[in-house]
């Protein structure tokens, strides 16, 4: 592993220029494939980033980085001012991240994924329930009347009692929302969340997420075939192309006036395409 950086993702005391998310030179190799390619990208508190692009081109690869789910070969990432994959060594020089110190600094982050992954034998409070109770050992009373708060705040206060089963895809993307958000992450990853759903659930969970953006401080990043809900959502969109951010912008800058050809034609075929 190559763990050569420039100074500036040297640990620093956190200032308010500090990006709560930074990838730096950081590469993801399947053999003879890289998915991510010496990936240079900051992120701001508060900020809401899309990430668009081909499939394959590494847009989940990135998110699935930023939970540590996928081993990096090479780059740091940081979040929060702290090193994720890395930790400050006896010498000062960061060197890779034991687990116990990845888990403390992932703690900051929260996921959603495009298959819900709802435990099926929890009712939707316990479901929202099981992590602070269990990782951050909240007691099971604050835990309950945080759960109860968050399933409000998605909009399925009269759905407490009702296992996955009972409930629709959009119901329970709404859950798996809530689950996510009970652990207080600063920083929050949407993958691909309405892939699996129908348009008029898939407008329910946008729903959600816009109404998260418009009442928390939550930074987002959001991988999304949505382009219309990207466009209204997003303060910045980064069009992803072989493992590379290829053109980045704000909204109105990338859908209106997309300054490279890849950029073009992939916006082009996906306006075809609906």
């Amino acid at each position: 592993m190559n763990l050569s950086m420039p100074n500036p993702v040297q640990p620093t005391e956190a200032s308010v220029e500090e990006p709560m998310v930074r990838f730096r030179g950081v590469t993801k190799r399947y053999g003879d494939l890289t998915v991510l390619d010496h990936l240079d990208l900051d992120v701001q508190a508060g900020e809401k980033v899309a990430i668009i692009g081909p499939s394959g081109s590494g847009k989940s690869t990135l998110l699935r980085a930023l939970m540590t789910l996928e081993d990096i070969d090479e780059g740091v990432i940081m979040v929060d001012g702290e090193p994720l994959t890395h930790m400050p060594g006896a010498d000062g020089q960061l060197v890779p991240a034991s687990a116990r110190h990845q888990r403390s600094v992932r703690g900051k982050v929260g996921m959603v994924f495009q298959s819900f992954n709802l435990f099926p034998h929890m009712n939707a409070l316990q479901n929202v329930m099981e992590a602070p109770v269990q990782v951050l050992g909240m007691p099971k009373a604050q835990a309950r009347e945080r759960a109860e708060e968050l399933l409000a705040m998605v909009g399925l206060e009269d759905k407490l009692d009702h296992y996955p089963s009972q409930l629709s895809g959009g119901q329970q993307q709404r859950v798996a929302i809530a689950r996510a958000l009970a652990m207080r992450p600063k920083v929050m990853l949407f993958d691909e969340v309405t892939s699996a759903l129908d348009p008029e659930l898939c407008g329910e969970v946008l729903n959600v997420i816009r109404r998260l953006g418009d009442a928390h401080s939550l930074t987002m990043l959001m991988v999304t075939h949505q382009m219309g809900f990207a466009r209204e959502f997003a303060d910045r969109v980064c069009f992803f192309n072989q493992g590379r951010i290829h053109e980045q912008g704000s909204p109105d800058e990338l859908f209106g006036n997309p300054q490279q050809e890849r950029t073009q034609a992939f916006l082009s075929a996906v306006n075809e395409a609906h």
